[in-house]
């Protein structure tokens, strides 16, 4: 083993009562993780250390066929992310409620924003919920003044624009609830977005590694029963063949199976990584549409919840 993954006894020993704490289902408060800047290394460490990530605890799921009839008392929850405003061949399923984890547009553009509210407005669901992703450039606030402050145009088409032309962008969104670091509660289920990432290249919403985002997720509250962020936490369909690498958020998972709890996680971002897991008590779905090539050929994603009990 290279000297980059060798681990003290400490660590090793430190990283097992942590393990105990998650399987007792301890809720402690979260810190940043020594391995944060390294998701690949942590995963490494974790896994060879906690087991972390490996079955029967940790394990795949074959997603629901759409025509699965829905059981009676459950909401149907339709999942999707990264469609990239490629809307126009995607069959949607029966259901309930969309998830949509961002990236529904190449940069943001009012234009872009424009043609996926049309979208949305055609849909059958009674409620649909949105969050925004990297490529939402114009939601947010802060890359933009930014962007067009610099002398040369990293994206010339959103860089070009007015800020009157975009700086109310997220009231085009009128056909569905959009969450920014905030909640919503439908149908008795409390429904948390938030559109963060570890630095991607220059996109939106990057926030670097550690306590940046930890100060994010931090946010998410306890009761929280559905979390939809963009990016995925580590170890869970954050696997990126082509570079070797894990990218997930270190961060994310441990306010995940530490803090929070939620009996669902619907991310995207990382294409490749399209597909189902669990842990046992949360079921994670990287919903993304778009494949590594950018075409829309895999189907939403649904996922059965029965209903709370009314108090």
């Amino acid at each position: 083993m290279c000297a980059a993954m060798a681990f003290t006894l400490s660590e090793i020993m430190a990283a097992r009562r942590q393990q105990q704490q998650t399987q007792r289902g301890v809720r402690g408060v979260v810190e940043v993780d020594e391995y944060s800047a390294n998701p690949t290394q942590a995963f490494t460490f974790y896994n060879i250390n906690q087991g972390r990530f490996q079955p029967p605890h940790v394990h795949m799921v074959d997603p629901l066929p759409h025509d699965t009839p829905k059981p009676p008392g459950y909401t149907r929850f339709v999942c999707i992310s990264d469609t990239h405003s490629r809307t126009d061949t995607i069959q949607m399923p029966y259901g309930d409620v969309l998830l949509h984890a961002g990236d529904f547009t190449e940069l943001g553009l009012p234009s872009e924003v424009k043609k996926f509210n049309d979208w949305l407005g055609t849909l059958p669901y009674e409620i649909k919920i949105v969050i925004a992703g990297n490529h939402e450039l114009t939601f947010d606030q802060e890359f933009m003044a930014d962007l067009i402050k610099q002398d040369f145009y990293y994206f010339p088409s959103a860089s070009k624009l007015k800020p009157e032309n975009y700086e109310n962008v997220q009231s085009l969104l009128t056909n569905c609830i959009y969450l920014q670091d905030s909640d919503v509660t439908v149908r008795g289920f409390r429904i948390y977005g938030s559109p963060w990432q570890p630095w991607y290249y220059g996109w939106g919403f990057n926030l670097p590694r550690g306590q940046a985002l930890l100060d994010k997720w931090n946010q998410i509250p306890d009761s929280t029963d559905i979390l939809l962020t963009h990016c995925p936490p580590l170890g869970f369909l954050d696997w990126v063949p082509r570079k070797m690498q894990r990218v997930g958020c270190m961060e994310l998972l441990n306010t995940i199976q530490r803090r929070v709890q939620p009996k669902l996680h619907v991310f995207g971002h990382i294409h490749e990584g399209y597909g189902m897991m669990t842990d046992g008590t949360t079921t994670f779905i990287n919903a993304s549409a778009c494949t590594v090539n950018f075409q829309p050929m895999n189907p939403p994603i649904v996922f059965d919840l029965p209903n709370p009990r009314s108090s």
